[in-house]
């Protein structure tokens, strides 16, 4: 087979000088030029401004034509790896193409401001009232808030009810203790010891589950919450999850699904059935929204009905017949633990969610996760034939875990996939698994896309155990090769510096 794989032409030699927008500069250039009568219009600056609020100098801008400011924003682009070119495997994070339909539909509603009159904002409301309920619906909850940011701050607002709820009952000193998987996504730990819980960690058994006896010699009254998500992140399917919920019921220990994989199962599986009491969910991965560089991301909330008064309000309603409009908030949630997110959530990210689950239906999510789940294994077994093992060799979810042969990094295939026009999968995660390859075709990528990823990473193989050299100098063809990773995370480079530029 042929590699087909675009090695962007932005990641060539040609492009390693590619000048900032200062080095486009030019004295007196323009882009734009006001009309000459606005110019000439006597403004008194100091009075509308106030004179601590004018410049003494004129501000270190590029002056540049309109068209050199489109080439290097064309050219900054193309030299991007981004889901609209480039295959994203990446484990967990779950990268996967948005409907472009969904920014349509996002533009809508950008003239909404959040301060306006209930009555001039009916349909938003109704749109946010609806999405709610198909959530609940999708994920087997009673209620759902919108408003949490991303997925991390789900979390931490679904361990803020658990605490509320035992706050409630008089109990909360008493249930100290968030058990976790020693597997979990990092932010399942930070989540509950930010919340002011001691978190216990239990192991995985060689199934790659949670080891059942140990979860269980570890309940206790002192518990408070079991901090899972299924299909685990191994991506496999915790087979004992009914088990797990009837001895965590026993105790009224409550049980937090961590939504990040929810798309292994969407349609066809439900949290809430597993006896789950709370799920966040990750709209910006199940639900393609669009995600990455730091968000915005959106992550809903479920719970069942005995949490539903600790929501974060206000809550949409749909009001009773008669009443002047059809759709509301509600304010007075007394028990309520308090707005978490400024107004309403991400609202364009819930459009897209929304748009989303809408042109699917029921028998369209069914297909989403069917696909999700058909693209790992049929990739797994790919990488398996070139030669990468899997960390627990049995059927996956949605995501698996590969390592390669002993004496090789992990990061060294990462650091080469990128002269091929793919972006990494995500390394060293979970770190259970020693030089881990997490990785998620996710249910958007073709066959052909797929084989083809098999094919670089045996043809990267290949020449490792040919050359064990050439792999550690990966990449070659990028603009910026190797760095200084630990450098460049202290003290990072953020803003343009003349000095750099002379250099």
């Amino acid at each position: 087979m042929t590699l087909t794989a675009e090695k962007p032409s932005t990641l060539t030699s040609q492009n390693s000088n590619f000048p900032l927008i200062f080095e486009r500069s030019q004295a007196g250039r323009r882009g734009v030029i006001p009309p000459q009568a606005a110019l000439e219009q006597n403004v008194d600056l100091v009075a509308l401004l106030g004179a601590e609020n004018l410049r003494s100098s004129a501000p270190a801008l590029p002056e540049v034509s309109e068209l050199d400011l489109v080439r290097h924003y064309t050219g900054l682009a193309n030299r991007q790896f981004s889901v609209d070119a480039n295959f994203y495997p990446l484990g967990s994070c779950t990268m996967k193409y948005n409907p472009k339909v969904h920014e349509v539909a996002a533009a809508w509603f950008t003239d909404l401001h959040p301060y306006q009159a209930l009555e001039t904002a009916q349909g938003a409301l109704e749109l946010l009232h609806s999405l709610g309920q198909s959530l609940a619906t999708i994920t087997g909850m009673d209620a759902v808030t919108l408003q949490p940011a991303a997925g991390a701050h789900g979390e931490f607002t679904g361990i803020l009810m658990i605490r509320k709820y035992f706050e409630q009952k008089g109990q909360l000193e008493q249930r100290r203790i968030v058990i976790c998987p020693d597997a979990a996504h990092g932010t399942n730990p930070a989540t509950a010891a930010m919340a002011g819980f001691e978190v216990v960690e239990i192991p995985g058994n060689a199934r790659g589950e949670v080891d059942f006896e140990a979860l269980e010699a570890a309940l206790s009254p002192h518990v408070a919450a079991i901090m899972l998500t299924n299909p685990n992140t191994l991506g496999i399917f915790e087979t004992r999850i009914l088990d797990i919920s009837s001895k965590a019921k026993a105790l009224d220990i409550q049980l937090y699904y961590d939504g990040a994989n929810t798309n292994a199962i969407v349609g066809r599986a439900r949290p809430g059935d597993m006896g789950f009491d709370v799920i966040h969910l990750n709209l910006h991965k199940t639900f393609t929204v669009p995600h990455g560089g730091g968000g915005p991301g959106t992550g809903p909330v479920g719970v069942k009905a005995h949490l539903e008064p600790f929501l974060p309000g206000p809550i949409v309603i749909k009001n009773l017949e008669g009443s002047a409009l059809a759709y509301g908030l509600e304010h007075d949630r007394p028990l309520s633990i308090g707005r978490v997110r400024s107004f309403y959530g991400n609202f364009g990210n819930l459009v897209r969610a929304y748009a989303y689950i809408r042109s699917l239906g029921a028998e369209g999510l069914k297909d989403v996760s069917s696909m999700a789940v058909l693209n790992a294994n049929y990739l797994r077994i790919k990488l398996s034939e070139q030669g990468f093992a899997t960390a627990y060799p049995r059927i996956n979810m949605h995501e698996f875990v590969a390592t390669p042969p002993k004496g090789l990094k992990t990061l060294d295939f990462a650091k080469a996939l990128l002269d091929y026009g793919v972006h990494p999968m995500t390394t060293y995660f979970p770190l259970v698994v020693s030089e881990a390859m997490m990785v998620e075709p996710t249910e958007t990528e073709s066959l052909e896309t797929l084989d083809n990823y098999a094919q670089i990473m045996g043809e990267i193989l290949r020449k490792a155990q040919a050359n064990p050299a050439w792999l550690e100098s990966a990449p070659y063809t990028t603009p910026v090769r190797r760095l200084d990773e630990t450098l460049a995370a202290k003290k990072p480079v953020l803003t343009y510096q003349k000095m750099l530029a002379t250099k």
